[in-house]
């Protein structure tokens, strides 16, 4: 396996072109920027992405963000990725980890179900306070869909 690594950021304004690739809304990517904690993510030396993870319970961690540069993606860093963040946070006592997407995201509701997360919640509506209307694959984003996944032993 190559060389993946978390590393914490500061400044977390330098990435947001990274960030925009997994949200399409500057106005909505600001309004969570300082929350929790974010990671540039590092592959082979190179940093390729960045993630960033809240916390809405003691025992739950949030998949708020997660980006990685087009020719990167489809090749398992991913993954690789979501294993690393949850053995961090199993580590420090968390129980879950979840994710949302939209229903519009296909690549996304096949990665987060590819990578043993099951469908959890729907948050009906929740696109459609964005800013601007979007379609990904000819589907309006309107509905978050919110997976989640046991990191416990």
């Amino acid at each position: 396996m190559k060389a993946l690594h978390l590393i914490p950021i500061d400044n977390r304004h330098q990435y947001i072109s990274f960030l925009l690739l997994a949200d399409e809304d500057e106005t909505i990517i600001n309004q969570y920027i300082h929350e929790g904690e974010m990671y540039a993510i590092s592959y082979e030396g190179t940093e390729i992405g960045v993630s960033l993870f809240t916390f809405p319970s003691k025992e739950t961690v949030e998949i708020k963000n997660l980006a990685l540069s087009p020719a990167f993606r489809g090749k398992g860093i991913g993954r690789q990725v979501l294993n690393k963040a949850a053995q961090v946070f199993k580590e420090r006592g968390f129980r879950d980890m979840i994710a949302g997407t939209s229903n519009s995201s296909i690549e996304n509701l096949a990665f987060y179900q590819k990578a043993g997360y099951r469908f959890y919640d729907i948050k009906k509506d929740f696109f459609t306070s964005y800013p601007e209307t979007f379609y990904e694959n000819g589907i309006k984003g309107i509905d978050m869909i919110i997976f989640r996944k046991s990191i416990k032993d």
